[in-house]
C-alpha cells in the first residue's frame, strides 16, 4: 500500500512513532551512560577512596608506633613511659580496626599480594617493637637502642613502604576509574548527539512528506471550490489518493457533477415554470372573485350573531349579579341567625348570673340580721357591766348601726335584682321570637338563591352555546378572508413566479458547462403525466396554499411543458 493512500491519522501516527522511537533510543543511551558513570563513581567513592582512607589510617598508626619506639628509648620517667605505651596501644587498636574493614573489601591480585606483605611486615615489626617496650621498662637502654636502630627501624620502614605502595595503588585505581568515567561520558555524548541529529533529520523528512501529502490535495480542493464559486463547472478533478483528502476531492467531484446536472435541469425547468405560472394566475383570479362573495355573506352572518351574543351576555351578567346578591343576602341572614342565637344564649347566662346575685344578697341580709342580734346581746351585756362596759356598749351600738345599714342596702339590691331578672326574662322571650323569625328568613333566602343559581347556570350554558356558534362563524369568516387573500397572493405570486423564472434562467446562464457532458435531450425531459406542485406563502407567514397539480384542460399545449425536477434533485438543490 502506498504511503499516500494511508489515512492522515495513520501517517501522523507513523511519523510521531518514529520520532518517539528515536527519542526513546536517545533516552536509553543517555540513561545507560549515566548508569555506567554512576557505577564508576560508586567504585571510586565506596571502594577506592574508602580503601585509601583505611590505608592512610594504618600508615598514620605505624608512624605513631615508630615515633613512640624512639621516644621510649630516651625516656627515664615511668609515668611518661606509661603514657607513651598507651599511645602505642591506641595506635595498634586503630590499625587493627582499619585492617579488619580493609580485609572485607574486594581486592585484586596485586592488592592481595600487598596485603600479605603488609601483614608480614606488621608481624615482624610488632615483635621487635614489643621487645623494645620490654627493654625500656627494664631500663635496658643500650639493648633497646641497639634493637631500635638495627632491627626495628628497618622493619618499620618496610612496613610503611608496603602501606605507601597500597595507597599509591588505590590512587592509580581512582585515576583509572576517573578516566573510564570520562570516556563513558564522552561516548554517551557522542551517541546522543548522533541520535539527536538522526531524529532531527528524520523528523524534518517525515514532516515534509506528511505535509506535502496533505497540503497538495487540499490545495487542489481549494482550487476546485474557487472555480465552482466563480460559476465554472468545467473543472477536471483527478483523484490520486485514497485518504481523507482523496475522499474530499471525490466528494467535490460528485458535487461538481451534481451541480452540472442540476443547472442543466434548472435551465429546462424554468420554461415550464413560466408557462404554468400564467395559467395558475388566470385560475386564481376567478377563484378570488368567488371567495370574496362568500366572505361578504359570512361577514353579515357574523354581525347578526354578534348582536345575539351581546344580548345573551347581558342577560347572563344580570342573572349572575342577582345570584351574587341572593348569596350575599343568604349569608347575611345566616350570620344574623347566628348572632340572635348567641344573644339568646348570652341572655340566659345573664339571667342565671342575676339569680345567683339574688341568692348572695339573701346571704348578706342574713349575716346583717345575725350581726344586729349579736350587737343587741353585746349592748345588754355592756349594760350589766355598768361603768366598765360603756366603751364596749359604744362599739356594740356602732356595729348594730352598720348591721342595720347593711340590711337596708341588701333589701334595695334585692329589689333592683328582682326587677332586672323580670326584664331579662322578657328580653329572652323577645330574642327567641326574633331567632325563629331569622330562621324563616334564612330558609326563604336560600330558596331564592337556589332559583337564581339555576337561572344563572341556564344563562351561562346559553351564552356558551351562542359563543361557540359565533366563534365557528368567525373562524369561517377568517378562513374565507384568508383564502381570498391567499388566492390574490397566489395570483400575484404566479405572475412574480414567471418573472423570477426568467430571472432564474438568466442567473443559471452564469454557470459555465461542458457541452459534451451532462446534456439531456429535450425528449427525455418530458413528463406528460407529471404533477406540478406550487406553494405560495402568505404575507402573514402562518398559512400555506398548495395546489396538487395543473388540470389538463387548463393548460394548453401541454406537450411543450417540462417537469420542474427529475428524481427530486430540484428539491435537494
Amino acid at each position: 500500500m502506498k504511503f499516500s493512500n494511508l489515512k492522515i491519522g495513520t501517517r501522523l501516527t507513523i511519523g510521531f512513532f518514529l520520532v518517539l522511537a528515536l527519542m526513546a533510543a536517545l533516552t536509553a543511551c543517555g540513561v545507560n551512560g549515566m548508569q555506567n558513570i554512576q557505577k564508576r563513581l560508586n567504585t571510586i567513592i565506596d571502594d577506592n577512596v574508602h580503601k585509601m582512607n583505611l590505608l592512610q589510617d594504618m600508615s598514620e598508626s605505624v608512624h605513631i608506633v615508630s615515633h613512640s619506639m624512639g621516644t621510649l628509648v630516651l625516656m627515664r620517667n615511668e609515668s611518661e613511659m606509661v603514657l607513651e605505651i598507651k599511645k602505642v596501644v591506641d595506635a595498634r587498636s586503630k590499625y587493627d580496626a582499619a585492617i579488619l574493614v580493609l580485609e572485607k573489601k574486594p581486592a585484586l591480585e596485586v592488592e592481595r599480594v600487598l596485603r600479605e606483605k603488609i601483614k608480614g611486615a606488621q608481624a615482624d615489626a610488632r615483635v621487635v617493637n614489643d621487645q623494645i617496650i620490654e627493654f625500656a621498662r627494664g631500663n635496658k637502654d643500650e639493648e633497646a637502642s641497639a634493637l631500635l636502630i638495627k632491627t626495628a627501624e628497618p622493619l618499620n620502614q618496610a612496613w610503611q613502604q608496603a602501606l605507601d605502595q597500597s595507597i599509591q595503588l588505590q590512587k592509580h585505581a581512582n585515576e583509572a576509574d576517573a578516566v573510564a568515567a570520562t570516556a563513558t561520558y564522552e561516548n554517551s555524548q557522542l551517541y546522543m548527539g548522533a541520535l539527536s541529529g538522526v531524529a532531527l533529520i528524520l523528523g524534518i523528512v517525515i514532516a515534509w512528506v506528511i505535509t506535502r501529502s496533505i497540503s497538495r490535495p487540499i490545495i487542489s480542493a481549494m482550487n476546485v471550490a474557487n472555480t465552482v464559486a466563480l460559476g465554472d463547472l468545467t473543472s477536471h478533478i483527478e483523484i490520486t489518493t485514497a485518504d481523507e483528502s482523496g475522499q474530499l476531492l471525490h466528494a467535490l467531484k460528485d458535487m461538481n457533477d451534481n451541480l452540472v446536472s442540476i443547472v442543466t435541469q434548472v435551465r429546462h425547468g424554468t420554461e415550464t415554470i413560466a408557462t404554468a405560472s400564467a395559467e395558475i394566475a388566470t385560475g386564481n383570479l376567478d377563484l378570488s372573485a368567488r371567495t370574496e362573495e362568500q366572505a361578504s355573506s359570512l361577514e353579515q352572518t357574523a354581525s347578526s350573531m354578534e348582536e345575539l351574543t351581546s344580548t345573551v351576555k347581558h342577560n347572563f351578567d344580570n342573572a349572575r349579579q342577582a345570584n351574587k346578591l341572593a348569596l350575599n343576602a343568604s349569608d347575611a341572614a345566616s350570620r344574623g341567625g347566628v348572632v340572635v342565637a348567641q344573644v339568646v344564649e348570652t341572655m340566659g347566662f345573664i339571667n342565671g348570673s342575676s339569680r345567683k346575685i339574688s341568692d348572695i344578697i339573701g346571704v348578706i341580709d342574713g349575716i346583717a340580721f345575725q350581726t344586729n342580734i349579736l350587737a343587741l346581746n353585746a349592748a345588754v351585756e355592756a349594760a350589766r357591766a355598768g361603768e366598765q362596759g360603756r366603751g364596749f356598749a359604744v362599739v356594740a351600738t356602732e356595729v348594730r348601726n352598720l348591721a342595720q345599714r347593711s340590711s337596708a342596702a341588701a333589701k334595695d339590691i334585692r329589689i333592683l335584682i328582682g326587677s332586672s331578672v323580670q326584664k331579662i326574662d322578657a328580653g329572652s322571650l323577645l330574642v327567641e321570637e326574633a331567632g325563629r323569625t331569622m330562621k324563616e328568613i334564612v330558609i326563604s333566602v336560600q330558596q331564592v338563591t337556589s332559583i337564581m343559581a339555576e337561572i344563572t347556570a341556564a344563562s351561562e350554558e346559553q351564552s356558551a352555546g351562542i359563543e361557540q356558534v359565533n366563534q365557528a362563524i368567525a373562524q369561517m369568516d377568517q378562513v374565507t378572508q384568508q383564502n381570498a387573500a391567499l388566492v390574490e397572493e397566489a395570483a400575484a405570486a404566479a405572475a412574480s413566479l414567471r418573472e423570477q423564472a426568467e430571472n432564474l434562467s438568466k442567473v443559471v446562464r452564469v454557470f459555465k458547462l461542458d457541452n459534451t457532458q451532462h446534456m439531456m435531450p429535450m425528449a427525455s425531459q418530458l413528463n406528460l403525466n407529471g404533477m406540478t406542485k406550487l406553494t405560495s406563502v402568505t404575507s402573514r407567514g402562518s398559512d400555506q396554499v398548495a395546489t396538487d397539480g395543473v388540470k389538463s384542460g387548463s393548460v394548453p399545449n401541454q406537450k411543450n411543458l417540462l417537469p420542474v425536477a427529475v428524481g427530486g434533485e430540484w428539491a435537494q438543490f
